[in-house]
């Protein structure tokens, strides 16, 4: 039976961008960041696992030293994505990131489509960082001779070969930290980004350590072969470290959170990436010429890099700064998920009660308490494989709607005053798109299994509640 017309123009109903100012409309939010603390946590949700550890995985596995190409190729098409955020965020200085951008633009089952697909993938990248870090904590109270009791030492089944089985019973240190970040949130954004911006510093710092130090025991003979897994080995490595190069996009949820929303939050994208990339390409640049590709530790690729070379100190400071400087990749997704949550609650599409912030702190404590709940479970409980598997596919298709959106609004709207312009329209924004669309390709089918029942799960909300409730249903 066909979908009748009322109906599916209330999935197609948009928000009025005219309705859309630098004011908090009294949400409940205030703005507290500027520029750099923008940037700060752009920074902080792109550089974190995949510097510390992935970019020795695709050079051992994939890539050899032409990791470097791997990332190149990922930046700049993240890049084309980022472009296309940065115009949005020029114009709608909202909450909600590609929800918010995809309601505007392609109407509000499309927003309500990507909102409850970001809530998983952002709770999924929150757990499966805690799980990340606590492997390099396990390493690291190993190598100072610490034991603790095997049943906090990882979720049920992950347990090592000399372990016996069941002995494991939860991750009890990557549980913590998603309770610790929900609980630096929930102190305010000025304090929660001040927290922030010291741990990023610090990361930056450890980066730079490993670059100026690092530079002097490269051997370039290790360069040969550049290309040992020829050049579908560098672009299969750039599908991987591809979800290494994104985190501006949790960043742009917090538009509403800026003093000045519409000319920070471009530029907080922009310099994000940039300085990110930069840091990428000269640690690849460094990792390869130290060590021989095929020698890498793909667990710990720097710290042992530098071990390697009689500087086990360097590598002790790298593998703690490597603890601290990943909590930050935790805060930005968790912030991220609040915030969508945040908007999709104040527009009708899920209950009000999630939408009430503190009122005093002014940040939506009950929200970020669950989303701190729900990412300490599955990382206490699943494998880092089983949790990972939940954060690829969600990304990407923000991606593609904010891409496909700019374009759209770019000609049906040209008279809207822009602070920032996706240069070369509409190429960019295409090429973000086709390129997503390639890196789907490469998910596995359990992937789109999962992502199919929550998407169902999604439906069932959306047409029993969300319709009928949307403020926009209500006019």
């Amino acid at each position: 039976m066909a979908m009748p017309q009322g109906a599916l123009r209330g999935l197609l109903r948009r928000k009025p961008i005219e309705e859309i100012d630098d004011d908090s409309g009294g949400s409940g939010l205030t703005r507290t960041l500027g520029l750099w603390q923008l940037t700060a946590i752009g920074i902080g949700g792109i550089i974190g696992a995949g510097i510390f550890s992935l970019a020795g995985a695709v050079a051992n596995e994939k890539a050899g030293p032409a990791v470097l190409i791997s990332f190149l190729v990922a930046g700049i098409a993240s890049a084309a994505a980022a472009l296309s955020y940065a115009e949005f965020a020029g114009m709608i200085p909202k909450a909600g990131s590609a929800y918010t951008y995809g309601y505007v633009v392609l109407g509000e089952f499309a927003a309500w489509f990507i909102g409850w697909d970001l809530l998983l993938e952002y709770t999924a990248i929150v757990a499966v960082v805690a799980i990340g870090i606590s492997g390099y904590f396990n390493d690291l109270l190993g190598f100072l001779d610490v034991n603790l009791p095997l049943w906090m030492m990882g979720a049920p089944g992950t347990e090592p070969k000399d372990v016996d089985a069941g002995s494991y019973k939860v991750n009890l240190f990557a549980a913590l930290l998603c309770l610790l970040i929900a609980y630096v949130l929930n102190l305010g954004m000025k304090s929660a980004a001040r927290f922030e911006s010291v741990l990023v510093y610090l990361k930056i710092g450890i980066v730079l350590l490993v670059i100026v130090v690092g530079v002097f025991k490269i051997q370039t003979s290790n360069y040969s072969p550049f290309l040992p897994y020829g050049w579908g080995g560098a672009f299969t490595g750039a599908a991987t470290v591809f979800f290494a190069v994104f985190g501006y996009d949790a960043m742009s949820t917090a538009a509403e959170e800026s003093r000045d929303a519409r000319r920070h939050m471009p530029k907080a994208i922009v310099y994000s990436l940039a300085i990110s990339m930069v840091l990428y390409v000269l640690a690849c640049l460094v990792l390869t010429g130290m060590v021989d590709y095929r020698d890498i530790d793909t667990n710990a690729a720097f710290s042992s890099a530098f071990d390697s070379v009689g500087m086990e100190t360097v590598g002790l400071i790298i593998a703690v700064g490597a603890i601290l400087g990943i909590l930050t990749v935790l805060f930005t997704f968790m912030m991220g998920a609040a915030r969508v949550w945040f908007s999709m609650s104040r527009d009708g599409l899920l209950p009000g009660w999630f939408a009430k912030t503190h009122p005093t702190r002014k940040v939506p404590t009950r929200i970020t308490w669950l989303l701190g709940a729900g990412s300490a479970l599955i990382a206490g409980f699943l494998p880092i494989a089983e949790a990972a598997e939940l954060t690829n596919i969600g990304i990407l298709l923000a991606f593609i709607v904010v891409c496909i959106a700019v374009i759209v609004l770019r000609y049906r709207r040209p008279d809207l005053p822009r602070e920032f312009r996706t240069p070369l329209m509409p190429v960019v924004p295409a090429v973000g798109v086709v390129f997503s669309i390639w890196l789907i390709t490469f998910l596995q089918w359990q992937t789109w299994l999962r992502f199919a029942a929550w998407f169902a799960i999604g439906l069932v909300i959306y047409f029993a509640y969300s319709r009928r409730h949307s403020l926009l249903n209500r006019r």
